[in-house]
């Protein structure tokens, strides 16, 4: 997340070399980001209404078998749901998941390809 989306994706791609394929979502614009072909991360704006505390950052994802189980077992452990299970066209599903401590995650369960 970042708060210069298309800054951020010619910085790395001229950085890393990352080929990076725009997007169109409801949110707005999502870039893609890929290695040798394969997708391999994602860049995008801040969210609407985000703190202005918040910074531009990375996140990484755990791959898990169902979204929708694991965000109802993170709450049931005592996590939180930041955001619900959601589909992302021609990706998958994910959630954004926060532990007991306040740590804050991502989990995604990828579409077959």
């Amino acid at each position: 997340m970042t708060s210069d989306p298309a800054r951020a994706a010619d910085f790395y791609h001229q950085l890393f070399g990352w080929q990076v394929e725009t997007m169109q979502m409801p949110q707005g614009p999502y870039r893609i980001v890929r290695i040798e072909g394969e997708p391999a991360g994602g860049i995008m704006a801040m969210p609407p209404g985000a703190p202005v505390t918040m910074r531009p950052c990375w996140g990484g994802y755990v791959t898990v078998d169902n979204v929708d189980e694991m965000a109802a077992e993170c709450a049931a452990l005592g996590g939180k749901v930041l955001v619900a299970p959601t589909d992302i066209a021609g990706v998958g599903r994910f959630a954004v998941l926060q532990d007991p401590q306040g740590a804050f995650f991502n989990i995604i369960d990828y579409l077959d390809t």
